[in-house]
């Protein structure tokens, strides 16, 4: 008999949630927590010593030993180093469990250690934690035991951000004073603040551990480097909300357990397009807090699937020829008194407030799309964006029939007397009720569409922190908005004004707008005749985070300094050089040590049968040509090898870490390519016996 779950017993329960500060600290102290925590501010010392006890309490009533400041560095994922609640021995032999209000506050790990990108030398190792009160402390159950986890910004000695969170909160700040004033502009005087808000689904692959376990590639880069296509893939369309199997069923509710004792809104399970692939989504939080669930979803995933013997992949693309996996980041900004700015209400075209809000985010996504493609980009969704399974790499906005039409009647008229609606839908079967349809469609090749009340982010890959995407929304959305209130605020006539500047940035900016297929190569060419962006891959959308543009944009509202770019640039450089270089050096090693040695077994196999069939006086002709494209293919296979192996030396001795990318993605990648497919042609017609490594076929259907 399955266990029954009380959710709402279980939910937070690993979480020192408002509740749990409201029921363990002193009125006064609670109160000081909730100032800092809404409105900003410094904790005093005594404050924090007095919350810094009753964390520890809780947290040890639960089990826990040890406290880390949890943190996420430029590496993408997040780190933490464990400090004991122990103290020194007292004089009789005794000790005490304690943790200060500094411990709580601040850390002190190495940040020589981190990706930093020239901010930090190797001799300057001093780095500091510092506790986000806004995003609460939680218990992490793990092999370790019970851990007290206290979310933390990192920056360094001098104050440079080294992380993605820090980013991220000065980013949520400046969208809120900007947004306010345009509320303000509106009547709004209730609001002392505006959320952004984000839902991150999460796509992943889960197989067989044991069989990843005999595959190089899964283990050193989370993919399949080599691999020919399944008889059956995704044909069918059987996989997509498919009945779940048992043993995926019984990870999803381990792992939706997990979840909620976490404080993580888990509402959605299903089957993907995939075979093997599936999702998750959860409910809309503020961004930060669902930048830091997402990276818990993520790390529990992993870990929950290894209880079931089986491995989740995460990458982009695990595999060629079926869909690879990405994370829709739905983006709203609500105020704090419960107004959704991007609510267009019942009227859309009468909804003044709505249609300046609309105006402005058109023109932060036309102005900086090159930099909201940044923000997607890493090395795996490469593989991905464009490729008739995510958005193309160009950025557009997908606003619907119905907006569209009210936009287009503000452009060419400067009035929108007029607004579609979705009527009824009619099913034909008596028995099943009509119902209010909506007023448009939705467009699943959108890269940035709007979907009732939010806009959904198609590009960010699965693997990537939704920090910088959400970072950079933030940031171009501020200043559209900041630019805007600049001119209503000092308007004469705020009525006529705000028309008139919705008409101009509607006008101006409406080129970014497409309703059509993102897919087709039309739109390529039709983006190309209106001037937008078309940056195909990560390694050229690098240096968007240091023109000019950008540079002013960040700086202006405090979220990066120049330092700061420079150095994120660097280490997007020098993180995709040395993914491809593992790749790389994995297909060399996987080829030279385990698939020629295979194939050459088999092949001696081959022309010892030729031998016996002809000395037994019959026709060899079919083992004879089946002998033939094996060697062929093994021929092929070993060139390509040599030629891989010396691009990949030739890369590895570059030092210029821009020129080494580029290297990278025009030489080497083409040379892996140039690899693998003798390599996968060879795997059709070898013995299936003879093949080294688990195939395409055994790691997505057999799970």
């Amino acid at each position: 008999m399955s266990e029954k779950l009380n959710v709402e017993a279980i939910f937070g329960e690993n979480v020192f949630t408002l509740k749990t500060m409201r029921e363990r600290l002193p009125k006064k102290v609670f109160a000081e927590v909730k100032k800092v925590m809404d409105c900003g501010g410094e904790l005093s010392l005594a404050a924090a010593d007095v919350v810094a006890k009753a964390m520890k309490d809780w947290a040890v009533e639960k089990g826990a030993t040890h406290y880390t400041h949890w943190f996420q560095p430029l590496t993408g994922i997040t780190a933490e180093k464990h400090d004991a609640f122990v103290t020194s021995p007292n004089e009789d032999g005794t000790m005490l469990m304690e943790f200060s209000g500094k411990e709580l506050i601040k850390g002190e790990p190495d940040a020589s250690s981190f990706p930093s990108g020239g901010l930090r030398a190797t001799f300057e190792a001093r780095g500091y934690t510092a506790w986000d009160i806004t995003s609460p402390a939680f218990i992490k159950e793990a092999g370790t035991g019970p851990i007290l986890c206290i979310p933390t910004a990192f920056c360094s000695y001098k104050g440079e951000a080294l992380d993605k969170k820090t980013p991220l909160l000065r980013s949520m700040e400046a969208i809120s004073q900007q947004a306010l004033r345009i509320v303000r502009l509106f009547g709004n005087t209730g609001a002392t603040k505006v959320i952004a808000s984000v839902g991150p689904e999460q796509e992943y692959f889960l197989i067989d551990a044991k069989k990843a376990l005999k595959r190089e590639d899964i283990l050193f880069s989370g993919r399949t480097l080599f691999g020919a296509p399944a008889p059956k893939g995704q044909e069918l369309e059987d996989h997509y909300f498919g009945v779940i199997r048992e043993r995926i069923g019984a990870f999803m509710k381990d792992l939706n357990k997990e979840m909620w004792k976490l404080g993580v809104p888990a509402k959605t399970q299903h089957n993907e397009v995939a075979p093997a692939q599936h999702e998750l989504a959860p409910i809309y939080e503020s961004a930060n807090i669902a930048v830091d669930h997402n990276q818990l979803v993520m790390e529990t995933m992993k870990r929950i699937a290894g209880q079931h013997g089986l491995r989740c992949l995460l990458h982009e693309k695990p595999f060629a020829g079926v869909n690879g996996s990405g994370k829709h980041d739905n983006w709203s900004i609500t105020t704090d008194n419960g107004v959704n700015l991007l609510d267009p209400g019942t009227s859309p075209n009468e909804n003044i407030q709505f249609l300046l809000v609309l105006a402005c985010i058109m023109k932060a996504v036309d102005t900086h799309a090159d930099l909201l493609r940044q923000s997607a980009s890493n090395v795996g969704n490469d593989h991905r964006l464009g490729a008739n399974e995510a958005p193309p790499a160009i950025i557009s906005m997908f606003l619907g029939e119905q907006l569209e039409d009210v936009v287009k009647q503000l452009v060419e008229t400067g009035v929108a007397n007029t607004c579609k609606e979705g009527g009824i839908l009619e099913t034909g079967v008596s028995t099943l009720p009509d119902f209010q349809k909506d007023a448009t469609d939705r467009n699943r090749t959108s890269p940035f569409a709007f979907t009732g009340n939010k806009f959904e982010f198609r590009m960010v890959g699965s693997e990537d922190s939704i920090a910088s995407p959400n970072t950079t929304l933030n940031a171009i959305v501020a200043e559209a908005f900041c630019e805007a209130a600049d001119i209503l605020e000092n308007a004469k006539d705020f009525d006529m004004a705000v028309h008139d500047l919705i008409k101009e940035y509607m006008s101006k900016y409406q080129r970014i707008i497409f309703n059509g297929n993102g897919y087709s190569e039309e739109w390529v060419a039709e983006a190309e005749k209106r001037g937008l962006p078309n940056i195909k891959s990560m390694v050229e959308a690098v240096e968007t985070l240091t023109t000019p543009k950008a540079v002013a944009l960040f700086e202006k509202f405090g979220i990066f300094t120049k330092p700061e770019l420079e150095s994120r640039e660097e280490v997007l450089y020098e993180t995709y050089a040395k993914t491809i270089n593992i790749e790389a050096l994995t297909m060399i090693d996987m080829a030279s040590k385990q698939i020629i040695p295979a194939v050459m077994r088999y092949s001696n196999e081959l022309a010892n049968t030729v031998i016996a069939v002809k000395e037994a006086g019959a026709d060899a002709s079919v083992q004879e040509g089946l002998l033939r494209d094996v060697s062929t293919y093994l021929k092929a296979a070993k060139d390509a090898l040599v030629n891989l192996s010396a691009v990949e030396k030739q890369a590895s001795a570059m030092e210029d870490g821009k020129e080494q990318a580029f290297f990278y993605k025009d030489t080497v990648k083409d040379a892996m390519d140039a690899l693998r497919m003798p390599v996968d042609a060879l795997e059709m017609i070898v013995d299936k016996e003879a093949w080294p490594m688990p195939t395409y076929a055994d790691l997505i259907f057999e799970v």
